[in-house]
């Protein structure tokens, strides 16, 4: 099993954040069952003041060769370049095994 974990700053410019943030959750977490190999998706987008970043995705996938079918699978692309691409601007990820 492998963690596919990352961090985004929103862009600064953007007026409704809470929007965004739950319209990036609601479609990440959509893509469990469709994309094979995805096991869970959590976006955690109540962070506290004290964090760095304004929200959080928390993955959990089959394989290390899952994790590269996630990164180009039709959905997964459409959900990044729809609703997180275009309102992020710092983009940290972390993938581990456990």
């Amino acid at each position: 099993m492998v963690k596919h974990v990352i961090i985004w700053k929103l862009r600064e410019d953007i007026e409704d954040k809470a929007a965004v943030k739950k319209a990036i959750k609601e479609n990440l977490e959509g893509l469990v069952g469709q994309v094979p190999g995805l096991k869970e998706a959590a976006v955690v987008i109540d962070l506290l003041a004290s964090s760095n970043g304004d929200l959080m995705l928390d993955t959990t996938l089959e394989s290390e060769e899952a994790l590269k079918g996630y990164a180009v699978h039709p959905a997964h692309v459409h959900v990044a370049d729809t609703y997180v691409r275009p309102y992020t601007e710092v983009r940290m990820c972390v993938d581990y095994e456990i």
